[in-house]
């Protein structure tokens, strides 16, 4: 899992993670520090800097194969897209098809019901 990814979980369960953590995580990811800095500006050794992203970025994974959270809002937002992109063609094309294409943002918006 790369970092974006790592980010994204973080913004939906960083609340769950204990406060060193939290302070962990945002010195590495959002502050780019290394281990040693990180360390020094919390007090701690590298291999605690270490250990405490490691059970965070766990937590973290664990949490979103749970709960789907990340998963569900990407999904929703593409079809969000996708329907935004079919109104347009329905909007700015005289000749389109309206029945397929009203046919395809139902099913859509059903699927986002789900």
């Amino acid at each position: 899992m790369d970092a974006l990814e790592l980010v994204l979980l973080y913004d939906y369960y960083g609340g769950l993670l204990t406060q060193r953590m939290q302070e962990c995580f945002e010195l590495r990811y959002n502050q780019d520090l290394s281990l040693s800095e990180i360390g020094q500006i919390l007090g701690i050794s590298r291999q605690g800097v270490h250990d405490n992203l490691s059970r965070a970025e766990a937590l973290l994974r664990n949490m979103e194969q749970k709960t789907g959270c990340v998963r569900r809002d990407q999904s929703c937002r593409q079809a969000a897209r996708e329907i935004l992109s079919l109104a347009g063609r329905l909007r700015s094309d005289p000749q389109a098809d309206i029945a397929e294409l009203t046919g395809k943002i139902i099913q859509i918006a059903e699927e986002l019901e789900e």
